[in-house]
């Protein structure tokens, strides 16, 4: 295994999944970094260390521990993209990647740019394994972990999890049993399951608050767009374990954008460990035809519900 040249800039070619054509023919955040994540994938493939082998050989986990998304142009369903990766140098242990993907409108149009961070975490598991080449060593890790400074635990008591994590903020709080088609290398959530996370407790934060995404599309025609999303591991969240995600609103930018965080945790011995945190920009448009939309103000009712009381839900979802 080792690198096909010394360029270490790849490109590709990616079609969206029909998965994520769910309103008209766009697609959503979550299949947008789906894409960015093939991308980088195929981007180690093209370089010698394709994910598989980089795990059966070397007991390597390729693991995204950072994902930064923003979408300059929506995607269609039959969209071929183009994907360039480069690899950005980088004093940590995380290989850093920038992704930019083009589409065709006529004439190449830059649609995507992405910032992601990959660790090569060893596997626990202790079978044998071989030495990691030397050109990926530095981004080897024995667990995913952020710097002690940015990763605080709370101390639970006799509190609820949640009624703690959303008191006093414009928030909403959700726990759910990490399933283990949310996990991989036997384990561990991966990034994919905190976009799934991201996706749902949007969704039941605007239902929550009385603007569900089918009562705007059926009342107003309005659909969501999401033109600015990041994840960042904090630790790891096991397969099984409760994770506690809440969604807390920032700021409200002249009724046209919100921003809000999201910052999950796993409850362990009485403490809310930080696994993840992430933020995502959030606006509507109107669908005017089959293929074209645009942006629109929030009206009162939506700046109602997005600056109102904090409401809580514990159960399962289904993403």
């Amino acid at each position: 295994m080792s690198p096909t040249g010394t360029d270490k800039t790849t490109t590709t070619q990616i079609r969206p999944r029909y998965e994520g054509s769910n309103i008209c023919t766009w697609i959503g955040f979550k299949h947008v970094n789906y894409m960015v994540e093939e991308a980088v994938l195929d981007h180690l493939r093209q370089r010698g260390f394709p994910a598989g082998a980089l795990y059966e050989r070397y007991g390597l986990c390729t693991d995204i521990t950072d994902l930064d998304t923003k979408i300059l142009t929506a995607f269609h369903i039959d969209d071929l993209a183009t994907a360039t990766v480069k690899e950005v140098a980088h004093d940590g242990p995380e290989l850093r990647l920038a992704v930019e993907f083009t589409v065709d409108r006529g004439k190449p149009v830059r649609a995507v740019k992405s910032k992601v961070s990959v660790s090569l975490r060893l596997d626990p598991h202790g079978f044998d394994a071989e030495d990691a080449p030397a050109e990926l060593a530095p981004h080897v890790v024995d667990a995913i972990s952020a710097p002690s400074d940015k990763v605080v635990p709370i101390t639970v008591g006799d509190a609820d999890p949640l009624d703690l994590l959303t008191a006093g903020r414009n928030a909403f709080g959700w726990a759910w049993r990490m399933p283990y088609f949310y996990c991989h290398f036997t384990e561990r959530v991966q990034m994919s399951g905190y976009l799934r996370q991201m996706e749902e407790i949007l969704d039941l934060f605007v239902e929550d608050r009385g603007v569900s995404i089918k009562t705007l599309l059926d009342e107003q025609n309005w659909i969501p767009v999401v033109p600015h999303s990041r994840i960042t591991f904090l630790a790891e969240a096991n397969m099984e374990e409760t994770l506690y995600t809440v969604f807390t609103v920032e700021d409200i930018f002249k009724r046209y954008t919100f921003t809000a965080r999201m910052d999950c945790y796993v409850l362990r011995d009485g403490v809310l460990v930080p696994t993840a945190t992430g933020k995502i920009t959030h606006g509507w448009a109107v669908i005017e035809n089959r293929k074209d939309w645009s942006l629109v103000n929030f009206d009162d009712r939506l700046t109602d519900a997005l600056t109102g009381k904090a409401g809580v839900i514990s159960g399962r979802g289904t993403v």
